[in-house]
């Protein structure tokens, strides 16, 4: 039997289901058991992550099951995965991704159909200071509202409060059968998205190989290496939920391309840098992409948010 341990989000179940649905076609004599487990991240729902611990509140609760042998596999959103991991547990594989885009749901799609048309001082829905800060840099009149809660929390709140339009991650939406919500796509160029973002992610325990044997038949390569050189970024970078910091990797004729992303949460400044190797890099390629962000001023923001970081 597997146990997998998952978050009692809609969209977080849907994932577990999806893994449990595979393993049974893989491996028709398996018994999957569901283990649904309340993280901090979703009990405290009225504060922004980042003044509550970051994105690992959502993976704790579960991790600890994990260690302690409750449950043999976490299926998580791989944007929602720390740069590390608690000693012992490890990544077991990656699935496919799905379009890693973010996402513009508007309030009246007829009268908004893009991020350009919304009026001066529209407001915007969103509890991430990465997209806030692409979003302020490309309009600067924008007012970003900080919102929490799941998917269908975020949409009923968006119909029913003062906001023109929310931003989400497309493959949620998508995952949800929800894509028709979808006003616009947002181009990478407007809005880099999260490392990992539209990927899933399975953790398990390192000596566990008899779980391990079992899921590897789900795991993606091609998605594996770019979540992997995106991850070397933002390890280097060490950013958390404090700082804006995005990354996207893109796999042409056997060869990764990274984009890396720095800025400050008002979108005032922002520090990208690109740069190609061969896929089998793909750890080298994130941390050379970092190295290139913070010498071009990356590191000054990093500084500048630790500074804030002390004085709260």
């Amino acid at each position: 039997m597997v146990r997998i341990g998952t978050r009692r989000s809609v969209l977080a179940l849907w994932q577990a289901n999806f893994v449990k649905a595979r393993l049974e076609t893989l491996w028709p004599k398996l018994r999957v058991e569901i283990v649904e487990v309340v993280t901090t991240g979703d009990r405290i729902v009225d504060r922004p992550l980042a003044a509550i611990g970051g994105k690992a509140l959502f993976v704790k609760e579960i991790e600890d099951k994990l260690l302690s042998g409750q449950v043999d596999l976490a299926v998580h959103s791989m944007k929602d995965v720390p740069a590390s991991l608690p000693e012992g547990l490890s990544l077991i594989c990656t699935l496919e991704r799905e379009d890693p885009t973010d996402a513009f749901v508007a309030r009246d799609p007829s009268a908004t159909p893009n991020i350009r048309s919304l009026p001066a001082g529209a407001r915007l829905g969103t509890g991430s200071v990465r997209r806030a800060c692409q979003l302020m840099s490309l309009r600067p009149d924008l007012v970003m509202v900080p919102i929490r809660g799941n998917v269908d929390t975020r949409l009923r709140k968006l119909e029913q409060g003062d906001l023109h339009g929310l931003i989400l991650a497309t493959a949620g939406l998508e995952r949800l059968g929800l894509s028709g919500r979808i006003t616009q796509r947002l181009d990478p160029e407007q809005c880099l998205p999260a490392v990992g973002q539209g990927a899933m992610a399975l953790e398990g325990r390192m000596e566990d190989d008899k779980t391990r044997e079992l899921v590897e038949g789900l795991g993606h390569r091609d998605s594996a290496d770019c979540v992997a050189a995106e991850r070397a970024f933002l390890s280097r970078m060490e950013g958390g939920c404090h700082v804006p910091v995005a990354a996207l990797a893109k796999l042409e004729a056997g060869e990764l391309w990274l984009r890396g992303l720095v800025g400050e949460p008002d979108g005032s400044r922002m520090i990208f840098a690109s740069k190609r190797m061969p896929r089998e890099m793909a750890q080298a390629l994130g941390l050379a992409v970092a190295r290139e962000v913070l010498e071009m001023g990356g590191e000054e923001v990093l500084a500048s948010a630790r500074g804030r970081l002390a004085g709260d």
